[in-house]
């Protein structure tokens, strides 16, 4: 099962998502050494995914901060 790919917000480069965090991965372009570099982007958190459904089985929860009612 392949992981989910979002845009990298500092190298614009289509990365995969791991646990909601950007994966490790080189900046775009050649290497001019033969040395491992990571993306400024790679490990940082992912936004949320726009297409995140907002209800599950058709509640949705209000808007303000606190605890919700149990029943």
């Amino acid at each position: 099962m392949s992981s989910p790919r979002r845009v990298c917000p500092v190298c614009r480069r289509d990365i995969a998502v791991v646990a909601a965090r950007f994966a490790r991965h080189d900046p775009s372009g050649a290497r001019g050494t033969t040395e491992l570099i990571s993306c400024p982007g790679s490990r940082t958190t992912a936004p949320l995914d726009p297409a995140v459904q907002p209800s599950l089985d058709g509640y949705v929860p209000p808007e303000f901060p606190g605890q919700l009612p149990l029943f």
